[in-house]
């Protein structure tokens, strides 16, 4: 396998050293930014196969880096590294494209287990890629990233993609919250945070409100099922 060649966006120099030492030894080729204007020169200078980004950065913030990068290459795997753990934070991160959030401080072994994760998701690691999930008339290209319902695209971000995702795979059977936090967010699901209604909310808004058949489908008290009725 070629090389995996990760960029580091983290404005904390002892943070960045120690932290690009670590994916070094791991064996990840690793560049570090300080900050967000030199991030954006490097990245768009150079191939990488995944980011690792801060949100406060001099220059240009985290959040409109992400999407900028986000913009320009919709299948790199992102994961903000960031010490704003609210919610809100979370979702304006997932909704900049992030794939991942992790909270400082954090073990150094969680963030390679979510970095090997996310290059197992991606088309880095040689998995054939064109292959097409279908339910009714949703259509998702796990290569291109593309989903279309009909003759209508579908814009998602990545964590609605990831979210779709799973649903399709596991069509016609109820996922319950606690599923979904493990499987899509790889958490375990806190009762106190609506974050995964809330992207469900998102997915309805997009597949389903302009459609007359509804593929998203509530059980009360259990969860969510995605079929065609």
């Amino acid at each position: 396998m070629d090389e995996v060649k990760i960029l580091l966006v983290e404005d904390e120099a002892k943070i960045a050293n120690a932290l690009k030492k670590g994916l070094q030894e791991a064996g990840y080729a690793t560049e570090v930014a300080y900050d967000g204007i030199i991030a954006k020169k490097i990245f768009f200078s150079r191939t990488f196969q995944l980011v690792v980004l801060d949100i406060n950065l001099p220059g240009i913030n985290g959040y409109s880096l992400c999407r900028q990068i986000r913009d320009y290459n919709q299948q790199i795997p992102i994961i903000m590294l960031t010490a704003l753990n609210a919610t809100d934070d979370k979702l304006e991160g997932f909704d900049a494209g992030a794939d991942d959030y992790i909270v400082k401080p954090f073990e150094f072994k969680e963030l390679l287990a979510r970095i090997k994760t996310l290059l197992k998701r991606s088309n880095f690691t040689g998995q054939p890629v064109g292959t097409v999930l279908r339910v009714a008339d949703l259509e998702m290209n796990l290569g291109s990233k593309e989903v279309k319902r009909g003759d209508k695209k579908i814009s998602l971000t990545a964590k609605e993609f990831q979210l779709l995702e799973y649903f399709m795979r596991n069509r016609n059977r109820v996922l319950s919250r606690a599923d979904i936090a493990e499987q899509v967010w790889e958490i375990d699901f806190d009762t106190q945070t609506n974050v995964i209604d809330v992207y469900i909310n998102y997915l309805r808004n997009k597949i389903d409100k302009t459609f007359d058949t509804k593929l998203i489908h509530t059980h009360i008290g259990m969860g969510y099922i995605l079929k065609d009725e």
